[in-house]
């Protein structure tokens, strides 16, 4: 299974609904990085992303993008084929 890099904030509604979907795919383990705690990584996310808000979420080296759009891939059915894909 591709591993799965998410930048998260402890209080986001967002973060917790996407993991819940990643675990119900089969991913057993999510790389988070805090952004709330390292004003930092929100940087080099927006740098990496364009984007300033959480949460947005890596499966191996694709920009999934944030949980909407995580969770429009899922019902356009190419979630686990990029889950597979490693």
């Amino acid at each position: 299974m591709a591993t799965v890099k998410m930048y998260t904030t402890l209080v986001c509604p967002f973060c917790v609904r996407a993991k819940m979907l990643l675990k119900q795919r089969g991913v057993e383990q999510i790389e988070e990085i805090r952004v709330d705690l390292n004003p930092g990584e929100r940087q080099a996310m927006m740098d990496r992303t364009g984007r300033r808000t959480v949460p947005q979420i890596f499966i191996g080296d694709t920009h999934v993008g944030g949980c909407d759009d995580l969770v429009a891939l899922d019902q356009r059915g190419g979630l686990m084929p990029l889950l597979q894909a490693a």
